[in-house]
């Protein structure tokens, strides 16, 4: 625990030009009488720490002092500011700041490394969901310590048709998709593991209760429900010169081939259910569902009753 804090302490100073004692108890949770040992161990050990009297008094490291940076090059040490300032606004930890200090720190302190760290700012990765985003963070930091503490959760959830229900969960991961956040778990209720999404979670309370940690991992969930033939539908579809640049947006370049007259044909592989059905839709009459016959019979009973929905009965 010393030696990180030690590295900690001297990755924030490379980063800033002086600090308090105050400041660095402060940070580091420990006091500050520690702080001044950790600095004179420092000083011990070849960093040059100095220290300035005054109101404007602290400590810092003389500007000529360099860590090597041993296998990051300064492109990699940017890209990783770069993903991290993305989590740090999506997930508000503690921990992540000081990471984001060390990164920054090192940056700055290699040739050229200032000028660098000026253009990860113009470079952002925002993770924040469009609504709800201070609500997601709580619950994220809820989430993340009933991870790290196997403690189970108690949560009324709601899912894609209003239904709302009481759930226990053993919490295995969380995931962001698509710019959504998945909760992976062990579901009490349905004695099977699940995905939910933050933002149906209408109410969260983690419990005092641990549970063992499962063997199960995301990457084999992942893997287990992608070969679930029964969830999969092979789909070919056809869509209307009109939506090709949302079509880009949202298919792989490998899966559409534009014909001669404009259309656009997609193949492509989707879960069943709800969101496919309500994602065709969204295109109206725009995208006409080449196979699988099924999924254009249901396409069509849809369609009927939403035109039935505004026929005039009077």
């Amino acid at each position: 625990m010393k030696l990180a804090r030690l590295l900690g302490i001297t990755m924030l100073l490379l980063g800033r030009r002086r600090v308090g004692a105050q400041e660095l108890a402060e940070r580091f949770e420990v006091s500050v009488r520690t702080i001044y040992r950790d600095l004179e161990a420092l000083y011990a050990a070849g960093v040059p720490v100095v220290s300035y009297p005054g109101l404007d008094g602290g400590y810092e490291i003389l500007h000529t002092f360099r860590i090597d940076r041993q296998y990051l090059s300064m492109e990699e040490l940017r890209s990783m500011l770069i993903a991290l300032k993305g989590v740090q606004a999506a997930w508000s930890e503690q921990q992540l700041g000081r990471l984001l200090d060390k990164v920054g720190a090192l940056l700055s302190r290699t040739e050229g490394g200032a000028e660098r760290e000026k253009d990860a700012g113009q470079v952002v990765l925002d993770l924040n969901p469009w609504r709800g985003g201070k609500r997601e963070k709580r619950m994220l930091e809820e989430l993340g310590q009933a991870l790290e503490q196997c403690r189970a959760i108690h949560m009324a959830y709601m899912n894609w048709e209003g239904k709302e229900s009481e759930r226990e969960i053993e919490p295995i991961g969380l995931v962001l998709r698509d710019m959504v956040w998945y909760l992976y778990g062990f579901c009490r209720l349905r004695q099977d593991y699940r995905t939910f999404r933050l933002n149906r979670i209408q109410r969260l309370e983690p419990l005092e209760e641990r549970f063992e940690r499962h063997a199960m991992t995301i990457e084999e969930l992942d893997r287990r429900w992608e070969s679930d033939g029964e969830q999969q539908l092979e789909l070919r579809l056809l869509f209307h010169p009109s939506v090709r640049t949302r079509v880009r947006d949202e298919y792989p370049p490998q899966a559409i081939r534009q014909r001669e007259d404009g259309w656009l044909e997609v193949a492509c592989t989707r879960h069943k259910g709800y969101w496919l059905y309500s994602r065709l839709l969204s295109y109206g009459p725009r995208v006409k569902i080449l196979d699988p016959p099924e999924v254009a019979q249901e396409m069509r009973r849809m369609a009927q009753d939403m035109v039935e929905l505004y026929e005039d009965r009077s």
